[in-house]
């Protein structure tokens, strides 16, 4: 075919590709002369020929890179779109934690608030009524000790006013010791209160 075969591969490389042969063709088809009287043209063959030919082997190299490519895009675009995915699914799956942490936490929170609140009105429930315990005890202790005091000081009273004579010392009965004092009244724990 026109020494085309005799072409080193070097000049295969160096070649037009599949889409500029065509063009070629194109432009050939769209410059060929009209026949006189008709819209037929007329073309050289051996020229389209060669050309169309010539395309045509190197369709089968332009195609298989280009189905390569496909393939290629594709499988890149899938590895892609689940990785895309997994991210996705993580994040969900993370900001379902996140929030169910923080709903958790709030909820903790509110109780541990509840708790303490509730904790302090019982302290002050408990704090008041330990004081009003307190205080009634103290009232009491302090009724006992005034009639004590004035039992004390209505005995001494007594003492001030009318010493026994001594002679009466060994008709009542031994005499007293030293330090204590005879009243002549008898006390009894039952008296206080």
């Amino acid at each position: 075919m026109n020494g085309r075969d005799t072409m080193s591969v070097s000049e295969h490389r160096e070649a037009p590709d599949t889409e500029i042969l065509l063009r070629r063709v194109v432009d050939l088809v769209n410059a060929a002369p009209k026949m006189p009287l008709s819209s037929t043209v007329r073309l050289e063959k051996d020229e389209l020929l060669e050309l169309l030919v010539e395309a045509i082997e190197r369709l089968p190299d332009e195609l298989r890179q280009a189905r390569w490519l496909l393939r290629e895009r594709e499988e890149y675009l899938a590895k892609v779109t689940r990785e895309g995915d997994d991210i996705l699914a993580a994040a969900r799956e993370r900001a379902e934690r996140i929030v169910q942490r923080t709903e958790l936490v709030r909820e903790a929170q509110r109780l541990s608030r509840r708790i303490m609140e509730d904790a302090q009105d019982e302290a002050r429930r408990l704090r008041h009524e330990a004081e009003d315990y307190c205080d009634q005890k103290l009232a009491t202790f302090e009724i006992v000790l005034e009639r004590t005091m004035k039992t004390v000081q209505a005995g001494r009273e007594k003492l001030r006013v009318a010493p026994l004579p001594e002679g009466q010392q060994g008709e009542i009965g031994a005499p007293a010791a030293p330090g204590e004092l005879d009243t002549g009244e008898v006390f009894f724990d039952q008296d206080i209160g």
